[in-house]
């Protein structure tokens, strides 16, 4: 592990666990409610709602929801996101109407931990969006798999980039800024909050940027996780949030979710979520055996 970068903890993990399950649980909670009408401005706000009343006061990025052909990013365009350079990305006046997809997309904090995730499904039957969800077992796998294996980041990224060729549908994470796979997600000091700039946490941007700028730099690794060339390297211990985004003909879905990367291992963080839960309903996943 680079020196810079502390060891987490047991506990550590468990508080990262216990804000990635609040923020899923948050989607899945505005997901029940949604209803043809209902905006894209207006479903974040209620995600945003919903977490200050479970004690989130920050963030590092404030909810997102994206709805019909904007589940597929279509128009969107890296780095022009940023800094609100292009308003695609943030939500909009998009209504939902019946058998249309939506992704839900929040990170919350609380205290020292951050968790990002990112929650797919459709208002009504959507058999697209079923064959999406369905798709992306295979990436979660894949991803697990090969970081594993110690291959470099770039060659991962890019192994996903071929499956989605091989499956028919579009890598839809490369229109996030920097094409990226992933990001890191560190612990952070243990002020409560911070102030937001433009939806995004001031406290875990500035740890990002450190990392991308100073630390990863000096020590050969890259927080930002994609297909190119910064990410030649080998797996970097830590946390990952890593959302492989599909696309197809207008539809898109994702999930986000934390991996942890060790010297020698790697695992996801949580397998209770509910994109795993829904393979193993539909009997493409076996569950795995509760600890005795």
């Amino acid at each position: 592990m680079p020196a810079s970068t502390p060891a987490l903890t047991a506990y550590d993990l468990t508080q990262f666990r216990a804000i990635q399950q609040l923020a899923y649980r948050c989607a899945e909670s505005i997901a029940k409610e949604l209803k043809p009408g209902i905006s894209e401005k207006e479903t974040a706000a209620l995600m945003k709602t919903w977490l200050q009343d479970h004690g989130v006061q920050d963030w590092f990025h404030q909810p997102f929801a994206w709805f019909g052909r904007r589940t597929a990013f279509e128009g969107f365009d890296g780095l022009r996101h940023l800094g609100g350079f292009n308003l695609a990305f943030y939500p909009g006046k998009q209504r939902l109407e019946e058998g249309m997809p939506f992704i839900l997309d929040c990170a919350p904090t609380l205290g020292a931990y951050t968790a990002d995730i990112g929650y797919s499904g459709a208002l009504g039957e959507n058999l697209m969006v079923e064959r999406l969800l369905d798709d992306l077992m295979a990436h979660r796998q894949l991803i697990v798999e090969q970081i594993k294996q110690r291959l470099p980041m770039a060659q991962v990224s890019q192994a996903v980039d071929r499956l989605c060729a091989e499956q028919g549908t579009l890598p839809r994470h490369k229109a996030y800024p920097f094409e990226v796979l992933a990001h890191r997600v560190e612990k952070l000091g243990e002020r409560k909050s911070g102030p937001s700039v433009a939806r995004f946490g001031v406290r875990n941007i500035a740890t990002l940027m450190k990392n991308a700028l100073i630390t990863g730099r000096r020590e050969g690794w890259s927080p930002l996780w994609s297909s190119n060339a910064r990410s030649e390297h080998p797996p970097t211990p830590g946390l990952w949030a890593v959302e492989p985004h599909l696309g197809f003909r207008g539809v898109g879905a994702k999930f986000e979710e934390l991996l942890v990367v060790t010297e020698t291992d790697a695992y996801w963080l949580d397998d209770d979520l509910p994109h795993v839960r829904r393979w193993q309903a539909r009997g493409l996943l076996a569950a795995k055996p509760v600890a005795a």
